[in-house]
């Protein structure tokens, strides 16, 4: 069963739309864990409009399940999570003025630098994924890296599923193959929801960890965060 890691950015976003503290963060991560996530992610951006900055650093001491935190590796960001020392740091490719992830990284084209930042979270036992498109040559590539992880940005797959699940999922399951091949260790997460995470589930070979935000947060509007943890668990069973 892979790992489902709560991404609680959308908390934050509400937080920070009226100012003050509700909803509570801390108590929603922790919320979130009791109720069966095994993981938090956040993803702060250079603008912190959403995740803060100190919302990083106040997390992590009372987190129970692996805190995965998401960014693009400037400066300020490699040295929030040395500071902070998550279970794992997932980079994305991200520009400053970003909305959302549009894209996986180019891991030819930029093959030094990841491999330069990744040495550095390394050094301080972090476990690093990297956020990638379901091509088999920049999976083969990231190996070069060094990073521990890839994450497949599914934004195609759900974008297809519903016209075609069995042609969306090819391109995917013959990633994670590549990926098993190479070595790395699988995650994926973008705009997976409880209509599609379980075939994508049942057709991704070895797939370890999904991050999903979006859509969970969206579902607990009408279901209540408890229900909806436990459905998306549901869908992650074999």
């Amino acid at each position: 069963m892979a790992k489902l890691s709560v991404n609680i950015n959308k908390i934050a976003t509400l937080r920070n739309a009226r100012g003050g503290s509700l909803p509570d963060l801390t108590r929603v991560a922790l919320d979130c864990e009791r109720y069966g996530a095994q993981g938090i992610t956040v993803h702060p951006r250079p603008d912190e409009r959403h995740i803060r900055y100190h919302d990083v650093i106040a997390l992590k001491p009372v987190l129970k399940t692996e805190f995965n935190i998401e960014g693009y590796p400037s400066r300020r960001f490699i040295d929030l999570v040395i500071s902070v020392k998550p279970a794992q740091v997932t980079l994305v490719p991200d520009p400053p003025d970003a909305l959302t992830s549009d894209a996986g990284w180019d891991t030819v084209s930029n093959e030094q630098f990841l491999k330069d930042v990744i040495s550095e979270f390394k050094k301080n036992n972090i476990r690093t994924s990297i956020f990638i498109d379901p091509d088999p040559g920049m999976i083969r590539n990231a190996v070069k890296t060094g990073t521990d992880r890839i994450e497949l940005y599914t934004e195609q797959y759900a974008r297809d599923f519903p016209k075609d699940p069995a042609s969306s999922i090819r391109v995917f399951r013959d990633a994670a193959v590549v990926a098993k091949d190479s070595g790395l260790g699988l995650n994926a997460g973008h705009d997976l929801n409880l209509e599609n995470l379980h075939y994508f589930h049942k057709n991704i070979p070895d797939l370890l960890e999904v991050s999903i935000g979006h859509a969970l947060i969206c579902d607990a509007l009408y279901y209540g965060l408890e229900n909806t943890i436990q459905l998306y668990l549901r869908q992650l069973k074999d």
